[in-house]
């Protein structure tokens, strides 16, 4: 019984060892191949000189943006950058107002939110007078602060007082180093100076364009030591990765486009004899939203239009070609109406325009809506209500006023009360956003306008179309494992391989590509030489074989090649020639190069161009250099070719810029350059990014 027990109990021991093993496999593995671990925090995205930035917080920033922005918001993986870039230069610049001891205090922060220049005044300005008012703005703060609802404490601090906070810092930090700015009395006169001379040389001009490009090798070893010699010019900050791909075209065939033709073919007599088209157009799916109201002609912007309105009322045009769509149109009724009109209103609202969210009964909204209509009727002052209960931001500060509105501007029931009435109708119209209360003010033209309804079908691939193009890639992708094979097959299948251009690890999009953050996370968890899975971006499907890592610091030679190997020719080309010049005079030289002297007059210090030569500061430089009056210089390799000048004169012109507009200017200069200091301190500054971890 012992000796099974004593098994029994190294069993245990062993078991226990075996799970303790898997356990911190599996954390060594999520540590280095997943997005975290056990020991790490896992909530924190980056860090500004050892400051955090939080997840959390990341995401409220990014929440409160779209809300702002409401409809117009940019897609959720567009704003991340933004974000980010933000909130690392908030954390940055901060760190410099503490040192610097600067704040904004109650006082001014009273003064900027009720004063000249108030962030309030669009809210709290009488639309008759047009005067900001202040005591209600006051009023309206000072509720809130009171207010038990935290949601809107906050929205109001991060709208309106965390801004100007944020402003007053800036501009105190801008005024500093603004005011900073000097400029000594020996740099006015040496600018002066310089404004002022002129020169006069000749000079010998051999141009690189005399040796073929072609003529010239230049290796890996050459591009190595430009990019070593130029670091600062070449160096990366981030990462970059690089990408060959070919692609597979998954778009809509024409059998896909003679299938939705057919499909609205097959819908032409259903839709003809239909009672109820609204039921109809939900029943058939039409891409189109349909326009429950009257278009004047000339707002109708169908290509198709004369053709639609020539059939007649009830009958059907098409199917016709409507971009990337196939549609069908039925002209449901015909009326004259005004073109343009002015109205203004009143909106109760029962859902809010911006988020979707309800924000009032129907029975309730309808009732305040004609509680107002009977205010007016028995004298009550438009203006005031409207300021009291409309709305509609667009408006309420124009005293409820639309000007201008043509027909399909506005919703449909909206549309029809406005240009079907007569200038002085007031009524109460219900909409999918509440009920208006309109006033007709105005109305001009008058047109014959169409009431139509369209069925369009997007023309889309099918599902065959889609696997076909998808099994195609994944063949291409099973079979190309090598870079060699990768090659090989894309010729085999006449496929251009083409480049992605650098890629970096937070990026959202690839150049020549798109949107694609799955493809960007598999570049950076792959290395040179691997082949993608297919990925689909748009209408086609990517095989990627990823080419180059480039790490922080000096670009790869392959990335580096394009960017320099020209000038590394340059430099080999002006050896060559270098070494052929001979002579003690230009005439001489000039002779043993095959060309002629030329000569500059009236070179100006302050400007790069030669005439007939371009923008070269050495030949420039040299014509300024004193030490050539008189005689020959050693060659120079410039930017376009060698050059060996002579100095015949320096002198000065007069009328040069006064003292005064010099130091202006210089001064202008260093303030300018304040401005940039933000990006400066950035380089300066340890920012640690880890968003790839989470996005």
């Amino acid at each position: 019984m012992s000796v099974i027990q004593s098994i029994r109990d190294k069993g245990a021991w062993i078991i226990s060892g075996l799970i303790a093993l898997a356990l911190i496999a599996f954390i060594l593995q999520d540590r280095f191949y997943g997005r975290g671990n056990l020991f790490s925090n896992t909530t924190t995205i980056g860090k500004v000189n050892g400051e955090k930035i939080e997840r959390t917080t990341f995401e409220e920033e990014i929440a409160f943006q779209q809300k702002m922005y409401g409809q117009q918001s940019p897609p959720r993986e567009q704003m991340i950058p933004g974000v980010w870039n933000q909130m690392v230069n908030k954390i940055i610049m901060q760190d410099q107002y503490d040192r610097l001891g600067l704040t904004c205090g109650q006082k001014e922060l009273d003064d900027i939110l009720f004063g000249e220049n108030s962030p309030l005044k669009r809210e709290f300005t009488d639309p008759q007078t047009g005067q900001f008012k202040v005591d209600e703005a006051k009023q309206a703060f000072a509720q809130i602060k009171k207010s038990k609802n935290e949601e809107q404490r906050k929205m109001i601090k991060q709208i309106y007082v965390d801004p100007a906070v944020e402003n007053s810092l800036q501009n105190k930090y801008q005024a500093l180093l603004q005011q900073s700015a000097y400029v000594p009395k020996w740099l006015v006169e040496k600018q002066q100076a310089d404004n002022s001379s002129v020169a006069s040389a000749s000079y010998v001009y051999v141009p690189y364009s005399s040796i073929a490009d072609s003529s010239i090798k230049v290796s890996d070893e050459e591009i190595g030591a430009y990019v070593k010699k130029h670091l600062k010019e070449y160096d990366k900050e981030e990462e970059e990765r690089t990408f060959s791909y070919v692609t597979f075209d998954a778009s809509a065939s024409s059998v896909d486009s003679n299938a939705v033709r057919t499909e609205l073919e097959t819908m032409k007599a259903e839709f003809i004899s239909t009672p109820d088209v609204k039921a109809f157009l939900a029943k058939a799916g039409s891409d189109m939203q349909f326009y429950d109201g009257y278009v004047t002609k000339s707002n109708i912007k169908q290509r198709y239009r004369d053709s639609i309105i020539k059939e007649g009322v009830g009958k059907v045009y098409g199917p016709y070609l409507d971009g990337g769509a196939y549609a069908i149109a039925k002209l449901l009724g015909t009326k004259r109406m005004a073109d343009t009109a002015k109205v203004r209103h009143i909106l109760i609202a029962t859902i809010d325009g911006q988020s979707g969210q309800r924000i009032r009964e129907d029975s309730t909204a309808k009732k305040l809506a004609d509680s107002i209509q009977t205010a007016i009727r028995n004298g009550a002052n438009f203006d005031s209500l409207v300021v009291k209960y409309s709305d509609d931001p667009g408006s309420k500060t124009k005293g409820g006023v639309y000007d201008n509105i043509t027909t399909a501007q506005m919703v449909p029931s909206f549309n029809d009360f406005c240009f079907s009435g007569k200038v002085g109708d007031k009524g109460v119209v219900a909409t999918e956003y509440g009920y208006h209360y309109i006033e007709i003010l105005s109305l001009k033209g008058n047109e014959d306008a169409y009431k139509i309804a369209y069925i369009s079908k997007a023309i889309s691939p099918s599902n065959e179309t889609v696997s076909a193009a998808n099994a195609a890639a994944a063949k291409f992708a099973a079979d190309a494992k090598s870079k060699k094979a990768f090659e090989e097959n894309a010729l085999k299948l006449n496929k251009p391989m083409q480049f992605s251009g650098e890629v970096k690890e937070n990026d959202f999009s690839i150049p020549s590509l798109g949107q694609s953050r799955t493809l960007v996370r598999w570049l950076y968890e792959h290395g040179d030489g691997d082949v993608s899975d297919p990925t689909e971006i748009g209408e086609k499907y990517i095989v990627a074989i990823q080419t180059y890592s480039n790490k922080p610091g000096s670009p790869a030679i392959q990335l580096a090649r394009p960017l320099v190997e020209n000038f590394v020719r340059n430099e080999k080309k002006a050896k060559q020639i270098i070494a052929k010049l001979k002579g003690n005079t230009l005439e001489a030289i000039a002779a043993s190069a095959a060309v002629t002297v030329q000569k500059t007059d009236s070179l100006s210090f302050g400007s790069l161009f030669v005439p007939a030569v371009g923008n070269e500061i050495k030949l420039v430089g040299a014509a300024f250099n004193k030490t050539y009056q008189g005689k020959i210089s050693e060659p120079i390799a410039g930017s376009t070719g060698v050059f060996v000048v002579k100095v015949n004169n320096i002198g000065a012109v007069a009328g040069s810029s006064a003292e005064a507009s010099i130091r202006q200017q210089l001064l202008q200069n260093q303030k300018m350059a304040a401005n940039r200091g933000v990006s400066a301190l950035r380089k300066a500054a340890s920012v640690k990014d880890y968003r790839s971890k989470f996005f």
